[in-house]
């Protein structure tokens, strides 16, 4: 895959105007743009349909019982997203209606993507909502539980991506955010890497939002990460 074609640009923002402006720098130099659930909920459907470009990963993230989840997915499909999310952590049951349900698109299908262990959460954070095992150990029994229900791919903190790849093989798509190039702030991300070592480690799409969309020349900050993972 060429270098650009890896990354995703998040346009976190409410503001469609400025989704749209970025949108514009970025899009030569990116694979896809990432709509998340603040944007959508603020803009929705007409608001999606305005951002132009690049193909969409829409980010929303979706969880909660099945028939609700296959609801959603069928609900946005005619907008034709490349990638859609929803959490591993609602179980087999939902992972397989939302598969069921992007079949409906037939070959203009969205990658049903399963979001393993926010990329937020450390080991105190997991502890803290009754979960006894490390980030690691969570991702990975989240990820085979979502592989084996029909998910297309997984989405992960990058420094879980080599045991993923390792263990499930090179068919699984890992999409990867918390990347940060050197010398950028954090921000919320616990567990990050710079773009370069995240696709050595096996990711297929890293996903990056304020380093490139708070730069002063966005086009130019995604134009640099690309460039970086060559």
């Amino acid at each position: 895959m060429p270098p650009t074609n890896r990354l995703i640009v998040a346009l976190d923002t409410v503001d469609p105007g400025r989704a749209r402006a970025w949108a514009g720098a970025v899009a030569p130099h990116c694979g896809l743009l990432k709509l998340g659930l603040e944007f959508f909920l603020a803009n929705g459907i007409a608001g999606y349909r305005a951002i132009a470009g690049a193909p969409i990963f829409l980010d929303l993230k979706l969880h909660d019982i099945p028939n609700t989840v296959a609801g959603g997915v069928r609900a946005v499909l005619p907008l034709r997203p490349r990638m859609l999310t929803i959490h591993a952590s609602g179980g087999s049951a939902m992972i397989q209606a939302a598969h069921q349900a992007a079949l409906g698109a037939g070959d203009q299908r969205p990658m049903i993507l399963a979001v393993t262990v926010l990329t937020s959460l450390d080991q105190h954070d997991l502890q803290a909502a009754g979960v006894a095992a490390t980030p690691a150990d969570q991702v990975l029994r989240l990820g085979r539980l979502a592989i084996e229900s029909g998910a297309d791919g997984l989405v992960c903190s990058p420094k879980e991506v080599s045991m993923l790849r390792q263990t499930l093989g090179p068919a699984v798509k890992l999409v990867v955010p918390g990347i940060r190039p050197e010398g950028a702030a954090a921000g919320d991300q616990a567990r990050t890497m710079t773009p370069a070592q995240a696709v050595e480690a096996g990711a297929d799409w890293i996903v990056v939002g304020r380093p490139v969309t708070g730069a002063p020349d966005p086009g130019a900050a995604a134009a640099s990460i690309a460039a970086s993972i060559r």
